[in-house]
């Protein structure tokens, strides 16, 4: 199966709450999470230095959007299947949402 067809079965499965919740948080909202914010932050940052243009570099700021989005909408719905202790997803649930609006403004 080619990468793009896996990743688009990930992505899909991500949206639909289909992985374990430890996996989505852990893994995707706050291990990938940080590491794209990262890194677009960076590109931001270096446009801005080096006077862009204001459409570049509103598009690197936005550019991690879309995935905090899917990301968020995946622990919510993950946490609707997890087994254990309701606190922990609720607490992923409300972890994630201010995780990723923190990493979007930052």
């Amino acid at each position: 199966m080619p990468l793009v067809e896996k990743m688009a079965k990930l992505v899909k499965r991500l949206w639909a709450g289909q992985l374990p919740l430890e996996q989505t948080f852990w893994h995707y909202a706050v291990g990938y999470g940080l590491l794209i914010n990262l890194l677009t932050s960076l590109a931001f940052l270096a446009l801005i230095v080096r006077e862009a243009n204001m459409a570049l570099v509103a598009l690197a700021f936005a550019l991690p959007v879309p995935y905090n989005v899917i990301v968020t909408v995946a622990v919510w719905r993950s946490a609707n299947d997890y087994r254990g202790p309701r606190k922990w997803a609720d607490m992923a649930r409300v972890g994630t949402v201010i995780w990723m609006v923190a990493l979007t403004l930052a």
